[in-house]
């Protein structure tokens, strides 16, 4: 039991992000990884130039790391954006541009997951409308995760955080994967559960787990307070990763936490070396 019974992946959005994109992987394979997720890359563009896809694609094989989870477009994301789906216009049109781009993208580094962010509440806007835009534009990106084989997962964030974002329980999350696997027939929406948005949100974690770990196709950690590394705060989240395998869960754990101000390959002191390569 504990974190050497886990398979953990590093996120290289919110990790190693001193580093250029595309040192990132060798950067997270010297410190002991070899599974690896990412936000988009390309904020500025949901269809980046297929040179540098390819640039990112070897990099990740030339470091010997696993791509087990991919973002598709989000908008600016670290910023202010939250997703782009449910945004009416050009980001929800961006949106719909990236979603063979991403899976192709992840069908060429073997990634069978997908994360597809709502996108914030707009002022002006009706939610239902952006409720009924979100649908429409999550059963192609099911059916294109589908196509290569991968799950489409739905993210819950914390209100503190995202004000704007619709979706901050785990009950609205699901209510969404369960549409869209209504929709579509394909039962490969799943939801991405966070401990700690979860957790910031005051939801009881233990009851999450048990209520939704059948539903969930992976899990991302950081501890609160704080979204620094496991031990920084006060989270049980050694007990709530033993909760989630007995549950049944035994996916990936992403670890998606801020270093703080050293350096991302000093961070990992929480856990043995042993148990960071992926099995």
């Amino acid at each position: 039991m504990g974190y050497p019974d886990q398979r953990f992946d590093v996120n290289l959005s919110i990790l190693f992000t001193e580093l250029p994109l595309l040192e990132r992987p060798a950067a997270a394979a010297a410190a002991g990884f070899t599974a690896v997720e990412l936000w988009w890359p390309w904020i500025e563009t949901p269809t980046p130039p297929q040179a540098e896809l390819d640039a990112l694609k070897k990099a990740l094989d030339d470091a010997g790391t696993q791509l087990v989870g991919l973002n598709f477009y989000a908008g600016q994301l670290p910023g202010p954006d939250r997703g782009a789906l449910s945004v009416p216009g050009t980001e929800s049109d961006r949106f719909r541009a990236n979603i063979e781009v991403a899976a192709d993208f992840a069908a060429s580094a073997g990634c069978t997951a997908l994360n597809a962010l709502y996108g914030n509440r707009v002022e002006g806007a009706d939610p239902q409308v952006q409720d009924a835009l979100a649908l429409e534009n999550l059963v192609p990106a099911a059916r294109a995760a589908d196509r290569i084989g991968a799950i489409l997962l739905v993210e819950a964030l914390n209100k503190p955080e995202s004000p704007l974002y619709p979706l901050v329980t785990a009950p609205a999350a699901i209510e969404v994967v369960d549409k869209v696997n209504a929709a579509t027939g394909l039962g490969n929406a799943k939801f991405l559960l966070d401990l700690y948005h979860l957790s910031m949100n005051g939801e009881d974690l233990s009851q999450v787990i048990k209520a939704y770990a059948a539903k969930t196709g992976h899990v991302q950690i950081a501890d609160n307070p704080g979204r620094g590394a496991p031990g920084t705060g006060s989270l049980p989240l050694e007990q709530l990763l033993d909760e989630l395998r007995d549950a049944g869960y035994a996916g990936w754990v992403g670890l998606e936490y801020k270093p703080g101000d050293r350096p991302s390959a000093e961070s990992f002191d929480w856990l043995p070396a042993s148990a960071r390569a992926a099995r």
